[in-house]
């Protein structure tokens, strides 16, 4: 069985370059395909107090028989937790659901910056990590302006989980992850909707390495270092998925790829949605 290169994090943890996704799953669905998605390899499991299906995720982990070190465990809170106690309530509430010690990742969703804790919350994350109950400070959703707060208050996060895809790239955000040691980790990145895998020129560098265009796609990720956490319940799709480490594409169809870029179009502000 084939398992996903993994990133070191500034913290040390290494994060797997591939994961599952498990938004909109709901328990029993959870249960299944994480079990499922375990045993075909994966080993990256990305959910969130607001996906409420953190106990589906915690039965699929004990169904999977694994042992939970060679796992990579992450969860997000919502934006009511936005104190150093209120992360700690998040965390145990988080940690029960999922039967788990600890979690290997634990998030700031959306940071909200109307509430003007966003900062705090990451504070309570790493306070977390001191004892030992997290193993690496997550944000999500961040803008370079708000991570700036975070490392103004002299922390830097492990990772920041951004939509990205290829009509999506984020070049920006992820020159200032870059330049600041913070990985960066694509929520939907295969795009909303499945416009992207239909696009004639990803179709064509598909055919060209005898791929699906989703593999092209994840691959154009995971080669540029970025983490990508697709969802996906089919069992053959979950295969393929993970099985995008043993190609290349060229600096050509790189390149064209990035010619998909769309800008801003269907990206989520931050600055004015959250939960």
């Amino acid at each position: 069985m084939a398992l996903a290169p993994t990133v070191q994090l500034r913290g040390g943890a290494h994060l797997p370059l591939l994961g599952l996704g498990t938004w909109p799953l709901d328990d029993d669905e959870a249960a299944e395909t994480v079990s499922l998605a375990i045993d075909t390899g994966y080993r990256l499991i990305d959910t969130a107090e607001n996906y409420r299906n953190e106990k589906g995720v915690g039965e699929g982990i004990r169904r999977s028989g694994v042992a939970r070190d060679e796992l990579f465990i992450t969860t997000k809170f919502n934006r009511e937790h936005h104190s150093k106690d209120g992360v700690r309530r998040a965390f145990e509430a988080s940690a029960a659901l999922l039967g788990l010690d600890y979690v290997d990742l634990l998030l700031v969703h959306w940071p909200n910056p109307d509430q003007g804790r966003h900062v705090e919350a990451v504070q309570g994350i790493a306070a977390l990590m001191e004892q030992g109950l997290v193993r690496a400070v997550g944000t999500s959703n961040y803008k370079p302006a708000h991570l700036q707060q975070v490392l103004d208050a002299g922390i830097v996060p492990d990772v920041n989980q951004i939509q990205l895809d290829p009509q999506r790239p984020r070049i920006e955000e992820r020159a200032f992850h870059n330049e600041h040691g913070i990985v960066t980790e694509s929520w939907s990145p295969l795009g909303p909707g499945s416009g992207l895998l239909d696009d004639a020129g990803v179709v064509a560098i598909a055919e060209a390495h005898g791929r699906t265009p989703a593999q092209v796609v994840l691959r154009w990720h995971v080669q540029q270092g970025m983490v990508a956490i697709p969802k996906s319940s089919n069992p053959e799709r979950l295969a393929q998925n993970l099985a995008v480490f043993d190609f290349e594409l060229s600096g050509e169809e790189l390149a064209r790829i990035y010619r998909l870029d769309t800008g801003e179009a269907e990206i989520v502000d931050s600055d004015t949605f959250g939960h």
